[in-house]
Formats: structure tokens, sequence, C-alpha cells
């Protein structure tokens, strides 16, 4: 017997090459490549052919344009918000996460709540048996009669079975979890994920059902499989959580059909995950006052804005190198404004170990932050708090100025209906109609001056 011929995928491009690589050509990565069976050949010698939507026909863009685009609601308001408004027939989602955030009850509960307000909806499970989703959809109640649960890893046997319906809705958990009959390889691999998305893209754009795919995460935080999955779907959104936190933020990477910068917050309960209607004060309603090392900002995420807490904790270090860590902000920010407070503020931290979390598990990237960060470090290291009515935000450049931000009012007003009494703000940002009294900062050294 022939012995089989394998190739070599880049797990995180899908490059294809006939021997292993260290690093591929085709995305820069280093030891990404893996063996699998080489997928077989046609009868006619050629790789099998793309399956294509037939009917289709060259139209002029004014009259696709003219068509209006449908959504259908899922039943879940934060959802429908981060999607732009619902799911659009034909589309192709595709959900991301850690394991235990909480994807299948967050879809469970979308496929529930779209059985009860529009009819069949079909969820494949690869990863539970029946009995174990029916479990958990009886503690959120979703027992709808409508909900047909599929348990099966066999792309091919869940084609034959949407064949003979018509679905509202698809879900498939997890896309690691399919197999097709057509390649001799294993379930999770290149080659079987990127065959078993281009069905699904298929069956979605073919017959007009919107399809989601549950996608695992790997132990950096990207999603699994080859980066054609994430080119290949309209949306990726990704479920994000904290361990030991019940709070939960969805948002969106891709959105072919709307804006990547709307998020939604949940709270993890024994029901499911329940939307959190007043984010800012869920995440401010544990706030010790008058402590240093505590700042709150008005972060903008989506259309909304959040005020959350930043608490630094700054203490001597016994090492030869302090120690930076932070949560919930980025890293190398962190490390560039404390460089800037030394430069610009006069305050050393050569000798001090630094440590920065944004309560509640969040995890932003909003240049606003800046300001109330340096405020939390320089309150910290003089180990004098600052004013319990003050909300703080703004950017900070390199030279230790402070740069406006945009939607200032919006911020504004949020601080204000949490009952701040003051913010300090860009000095170019102030304006005679906001509903606080402003304080001006020009620089990160005025930051001092506001320390009680």
């Amino acid at each position: 017997m022939a012995a089989k011929e394998t190739i070599f995928f880049c797990t995180d491009c899908g490059h294809e090459s006939s021997k292993w690589l260290g690093q591929c050509p085709g995305c820069g990565s280093w030891n990404s490549f893996a063996e699998e069976l080489k997928p077989p050949r046609s009868s006619r010698g050629g790789k099998p052919k793309p399956q294509t939507r037939r009917g289709a026909s060259a139209v002029p863009i004014t009259e696709a344009a003219a068509v209006p685009t449908t959504r259908t609601p899922t039943g879940l308001d934060g959802v429908d918000r981060v999607l732009g408004g619902g799911l659009v027939p034909g589309s192709l989602v595709l959900v991301a996460g850690e394991p235990g955030v909480g994807k299948s009850t967050l879809l469970l509960q979308v496929a529930a709540a779209t059985a009860a307000d529009r009819g069949p909806v079909i969820y494949v499970t690869g990863e539970e048996s029946s009995e174990q989703v029916a479990l958990r959809a009886r503690r959120i109640g979703g027992l709808e009669a409508e909900l047909i649960l599929l348990p099966e890893t066999s792309c091919d046997a869940v084609m034959d079975q949407l064949e003979a319906s018509s679905p509202q809705l698809i879900v498939v958990d997890s896309i690691q979890t399919m197999t097709s009959e057509e390649l001799d390889a294993v379930a999770g691999s290149v080659s079987q994920v990127r065959q078993v998305a281009a069905r699904f893209q298929h069956l979605a754009k073919s017959r007009g059902i919107p399809v989601v795919l549950v996608g695992h995460v790997t132990k950096e935080g990207h999603i699994a499989g080859p980066k054609l999955l994430e080119h290949l779907v309209d949306v990726v959104l990704s479920l994000e959580g904290e361990p030991g936190h019940d709070l939960r933020v969805l948002r969106a990477g891709k959105n072919r059909f709307g804006t990547v910068a709307e998020l939604a917050l949940w709270s993890m309960t024994e029901r499911g995950l329940e939307g959190v209607q007043n984010p800012s004060a869920w995440l401010l309603e544990d706030r010790r006052q008058g402590v240093p090392g505590s700042a709150v900002s008005a972060a903008l995420e989506g259309t909304a804005p959040l005020l959350v807490e930043v608490q630094a904790l700054v203490a001597p270090s016994a090492l030869g190198t302090p120690r930076r860590v932070a949560h919930g902000f980025d890293g190398s920010r962190l490390a560039l404004l404390v460089a800037v407070i030394e430069r610009h503020a006069g305050i050393s931290f050569a000798d001090r170990d630094i440590f920065l979390n944004l309560v509640g598990g969040l995890s932003l990237k909003e240049p606003a932050l800046d300001l109330a960060v340096a405020a939390a470090l320089i309150s910290s290291a003089a180990d004098r708090p600052l004013p319990t009515d003050l909300a703080v935000f703004g950017e900070i450049g390199l030279l230790g100025e402070v740069r406006a931000v945009n939607r200032t009012g919006e911020r504004v007003r949020e601080a204000a209906a949490l009952g701040f009494g003051r913010v300090a703000l860009p000095a170019r940002a102030t304006d005679a109609e906001l509903p606080l009294g402003t304080v001006p900062i020009e620089s990160v050294s005025d930051l001092v001056g506001l320390l009680q």
C-alpha cells in the first residue's frame, strides 16, 4: 500500500507548503506550520471545484444599492446593537471566545429567542449531547418547541438534514468539531476548518439563511484555525471576560454590514447572560472614595460613553528591574506614560513596582484613558487621593501635552448623570455649555495640583 501524501499548512493564514518551514512566507508567523494529509484530488486529476452560487448575474451597482438590506432581530438587544441592527439573511457570523466565557450560553439564548419569535432554528452541537444542551436551555428558560437540536459532527450529515427544512437560523457549535467526508483529515485541522466553513458559506448565500459558527481561540487569544476563516465570514464577534468576573463584553472585530465600534456588556448569572442596563453605574458600584491610586475616566466604546475606574498601585520594588503590570490596559502604553510622567512631572518610578487595573475585568484601548491612568499613578506615588467628585479624561502626548479627544460633551454628560461635580479634561476642549465644572489640563504636570 502506497504511503499517503502529506502537506504542511500554516495554522495562522492557511498557506500551503510541500515541506516544513520555520517562517510562513504568507503571513510571516514563526513555527506555525502543521503537517496534515494531502487533500484528495478529483478523478480528473485536478483540485475539487469550489461550490458556487448558480443563477447569479451581473447587475449595475445602482440597481444593487436600490435593494434594501433587511435584518432579523435576534431577540437580544445587545447582540442586535453589535451586529448593526440584527442578522442579515445569508450572512455568515463567527463568534469566538475563551473556553467557558459563555459563547454557547449566549447563542442558545439567541436561538431560543429567534425560535420563539420567527420559527424553526437548528442548533448543531458537535461538542455536547442533546441532553446537555437541553439542561442548559432549561436553566436559562430556553425550552422552545421550534428549537431543533442536531448532535452531529459530520458536515455532510448536517447538509442532508438541512435539505428538507427551512430554518430561520442555523447555529454550529463549533466549527472545529465539524468534518467533511471529502477530506481525510482530523477535525479542527486547517484543511477541515477551511472546507467546512466554505460549505456553510455556500449554504448561507445560496439559501439566504443566516449561519452562526462558534470558533475556539488559541492560548494567545487569536481565533483558532486558518486566517482564511476570518476572511471568509461576514461578521466576527468576540465574547470576552476575565476569570472570576461576571462581566462579559461582546464586540465586533469585523462587520460587513455595520460598524465595529459598538459593544455590549453582559452579566453572567444562573439564568444565562443578562444585559447590563447602566454599565457605568454597574462598574462604579463598589468604588471606594478618597483612596490614593483611584481615578474615574469617561471612555468611549461604541455609541455610548462608559465610566470606568482606573486603579494604580505604586510600591517600592525589591527587584533589580521593577515590574510594570497592567490588566485591561496596554502594557506598552503604560510604559510610555510612566516615561512621560518621569520626564515632564518630575516623579521617579525607577525603583518602584507599578500595577494598573481597569476595574470590572474590562479591556480597553481608548486614548482618553491616558489622563486617568497618569492621574492614578501620580496619586498612588504621592499617597494622596484625587477629589471624589472628579472625572478625568484626555490623551497624553510624548511631550507631556494633553490632547483633546472626540465627543467631549457626551463624556461630560455621562459623568454628570453619575453624580460627578467636576471633570478634568484637555484645556482645548473646555466649553462654557458643558453641564459640569471643568478643570483644564494643559500638561501632565498639572495633575499634581489636583491631589488633595
